[in-house]
């Protein structure tokens, strides 16, 4: 819900760190900043949990301890409660407060309490020392990088760039300290690839489907927690239609957007949806031909994306939040996770069960860097704070127990999903298979004509200060026979396209937008009484 930016010691600059905090302003609505020597912590918030009693940096009673936060602690109702037993006299109803009571009382071990999406960081004034966190999944991103004398910290690389020194991230799923002298120490406090660990498989369908619905329902409840508009990205297929379906019981305050060609299938079926539940629907209709230099350039100075694919994704994510920010949408849900979660990729099926988990393992850990790194910056690069329901740490863990045959089955992808929530999803939704949004629209291909640009406009926004462009994991995979080692050493070792490859994405990327002109010119002209094909159901 915010951006943070902090710098830290000796020689922290205002005007360097007002500049930082100016990059990140389209992600909140208020700038709020404390100045002392040696510490200067601002926020750019987006009000939506107590809005205006929740004011950054929050400092304790006692004025030893500032916080700058972003994100939201979804369970914080509850941690209110305990912490009022325990003595602790509130200031506001924001999670905000919340988080560093958490801290004040429990220290360290707070962080095992937390159930949400969230990064941060808790300054001692007196010391300068300060305590770093961020989520499992690393939803929220926080960034570090050093000068002479100063520590910066920011929500985004690009408030960092400026500085011309390497970037690093806190990882997911870590906390720790910064000293006085700047240096970070920073560890693990959940495994992700040892989640769910000694616990026993869920095998039985019936006892897997009751546990998946109960996580998905609860998870989708408390992102739904709140006084405003909801809206959810629509693509019309199963992960955001369970989504729509679930906000439209909880919080009937809700609007649907859908990017995509008019004629495609993707948004035939979310018209219907839409209409079917009674919900306001918005579609941005977005053609091949309208994908131009200047959206490929918009995409990736938003987003800071490393791999291909992931960039081209965003070229159409950005045209979703942006319409949101439009209609004054704050808080929205996405389907993402579903398919690393419950089998939604070719690869896992391709493979033995210990590949498949091993997979699974490090498409789960790399989401921080891949789609949900998309999510946050085009969500929040408008204002928009998006939520991940199938990536609550508690579905999580469930789905790391499921075994691949419920995953799929009877040649079906996320077959436990659709078996969960049969009742629920219309049989149009429930047996249409997985058609990701963009790519049956042909607008993937569009914006693969720009393809060779990308690295050369990554590193002019200064992004290879953090990690360079390099080629999408997934195809390298795919070339290797969804050997999960062997891929990871290819991806090494070259890590960028060759102009070899370059020329042939472009062959295919101009012969398939070519193809729509010949059929024009060649094909038979349609009438006014031509009908469309009925959509399917």
């Amino acid at each position: 819900m915010c951006a943070i930016v902090l710098s830290l010691g000796p020689e922290a600059d205002p005007a360097i760190f007002r500049r930082m905090l100016t990059v990140l302003a389209p992600r909140g609505e208020v700038t709020e900043t404390r100045y002392e020597n040696g510490l200067l912590a601002g926020v750019r918030r987006l009000r939506v949990v107590d809005r205006e009693r929740a004011v950054q940096p929050w400092t304790s009673a006692d004025e030893r301890w500032v916080l700058c936060y972003n994100g939201e602690v979804f369970n914080h109702h509850e941690l209110r409660g305990e912490l009022t037993r325990l003595g602790y006299r509130f200031r506001s109803l924001s999670d905000t407060e919340v988080v560093l009571a958490a801290f004040l009382h429990w220290g360290e071990r707070m962080v095992t309490r937390l159930r949400g999406e969230y990064a941060f960081a808790v300054v001692e004034r007196a010391t300068g020392r300060a305590y770093l966190v961020r989520d499992p999944l690393g939803v929220k991103p926080l960034y570090w990088t050093r000068t002479p004398g100063c520590l910066h910290l920011a929500s985004e690389v690009k408030a960092l760039v400026g500085h011309g020194t390497q970037i690093a991230e806190v990882p997911p799923g870590h906390h720790g300290w910064v000293d006085a002298d700047g240096q970070l120490r920073l560890r693990p406090y959940l495994d992700l690839l040892r989640l769910g660990e000694g616990l026993p498989v869920v095998d039985d369908p019936d006892e897997a489907a009751l546990l998946v619905r109960a996580a998905l329902t609860d998870s989708i409840r408390v992102r739904v927690d709140t006084d405003l508009t909801v809206g959810v990205v629509l693509s019309g297929g199963l992960d955001s239609s369970l989504a729509l379906l679930h906000v439209r019981e909880l919080h009937p305050d809700c609007v649907a957007v859908t990017v995509g060609v008019p004629e495609s299938p993707d948004v035939a079926y979310a018209r219907r949806l839409a209409v079917d539940l009674g919900v306001p629907h918005e579609v941005v209709e977005l053609r091949p031909r309208d994908i131009r230099l200047a959206d490929i350039r918009e995409a990736i100075r938003i987003s800071e994306l490393t791999e291909y694919g992931d960039i081209i994704n965003a070229v159409v994510s950005v045209p979703i939040f942006r319409r949101l920010r439009e209609l004054g949408v704050k808080v929205v849900l996405t389907g993402d996770g579903s398919d690393e979660l419950f089998g939604g990729y070719p690869m896992y099926h391709e493979v033995g069960p210990e590949a498949s988990r091993r997979l699974f393992l490090h498409k789960i850990r790399n989401l921080c860097r891949t789609e949900l790194q998309r999510v946050d910056r085009a969500s929040m690069g408008h204002g928009v704070e998006a939520r991940v329901p199938f990536l609550d740490l508690n579905l999580v863990e469930l789905a790391m127990r499921l075994p691949v045959a419920l995953k799929l089955r009877e040649g079906q992808e996320k077959w436990i999903v659709r078996r969960a929530f049969a009742d629920l999803l219309p049989d149009y939704v429930r047996r249409r298979p997985k058609n990701p949004m963009s790519y049956s629209s042909g607008l993937h291909e569009r914006a693969r004509l720009y393809k060779p640009l990308f690295a050369r406009l990554h590193r002019q926004y200064g992004y290879h200060l953090l990690e360079p462009v390099r080629r999408d994991f997934d195809t390298v995979l795919t070339r290797c026979g969804n050997d999960l080692d062997r891929a990871i050493a290819a991806g090494r070792a070259r890590p960028d396209y060759t102009v070899l490859e370059h020329a042939r994405d472009l062959v295919g990327a101009a012969r398939w937008n070519a193809a729509p002109m010949v059929r024009r010119l060649v094909g038979p002209r349609r009438t006014r009484g031509d009908e469309e094909a009925p959509l399917p159901g």
